[in-house]
């Protein structure tokens, strides 16, 4: 995979993140975004490298309800499974 191509899954990759939790609100986005960069000094588009984080912040945060927000990120992600990074985050994640 070439250098556009990567930055172009972890942009779509984002955009699900994002948009997964936007669908529930603001809030919700916010308390991930800021538990993420205390918790990782990280940001939405490092989760396309960093699953594990992604996965821990929406855990923590929504408990059992976090399945709700990973369906959404999946069905998102499900025509770009082809990318080895999007599995691994879908994977990872879980559902």
């Amino acid at each position: 995979m070439n250098f556009d191509t990567r930055n172009i899954m972890k942009a779509i990759a984002s955009l699900a993140i994002q948009k997964a939790l936007l669908d529930i609100g603001q809030p919700a986005y916010d308390k991930v975004v800021n538990k993420l960069q205390k918790e990782y000094k990280c940001y939405i588009p490092d989760c396309y490298e960093h699953p594990e984080y992604l996965e821990n912040v929406l855990h923590s945060i929504f408990g059992n309800s976090a399945s709700t927000i990973i369906q959404s990120i999946r069905e998102q992600l499900l025509e770009h499974m082809h990318d080895t990074r999007i599995r691994t985050l879908v994977m990872k994640i879980g559902v």
